[in-house]
């Protein structure tokens, strides 16, 4: 008995050769998966911009470092009065294009300010800022008379007295 060979075709592929299934559901639904993952937000949460601070003190001076990514030097203001340093600044957000769709939006933006308490041993005439590779470092060094003084201990001598 002879049976027909079969051949086995496989069905045309249901997915295009670019598949995006996000953008083809939200096409075809007009469903923001995103908008989905988050449904407590019923109005998008404005983002502010908040640098991280690390302030330490060494044996010579009091050190402030911020992370301020795309800030350039005229975006920051820094102001010592009295026993306080204020430390403000801006990044301007980039402009939106509106045919352009964004899937997450994350950068914040804005301006902020901080303020901190110095303590009274401070030389305010001698304090330097620098920014470099998007890091504010501003070195506030410490009067002399505030500063660690090393004491050398000396033994005394025991004498040998002669008999």
């Amino acid at each position: 008995m002879n049976l027909p060979i079969q051949k086995t075709v496989s069905p045309a592929p249901l997915v295009p050769t670019s598949w995006e299934p996000l953008r083809q559901l939200r096409n075809m639904l007009g469903w923001d998966p995103f908008a989905e993952m988050s449904p407590y937000l019923l109005e998008p949460v404005p983002m502010t911009f908040t640098p991280a601070f690390e302030v330490k003190e060494t044996g010579d001076a009091f050190i402030f470092r911020a992370d301020v990514p795309g800030l350039k030097e005229n975006d920051l203001e820094i102001k010592l009065l009295g026993d306080r340093i204020s430390i403000s600044g801006k990044r301007e957000s980039e402009k939106r294009d509106v045919n352009e769709t964004y899937y997450a939006y994350e950068r914040s933006y804005g301006t902020f300010h901080r303020t901190f308490t110095l303590p009274a041993e401070v030389e305010v005439n001698a304090t330097r800022a620098e920014l470099t590779a998007g890091v504010l470092t501003i070195t506030l060094p410490k009067k002399p008379e505030a500063q660690a003084k090393h004491i050398v201990v000396k033994a005394e001598r025991e004498t040998k007295v002669k008999a």
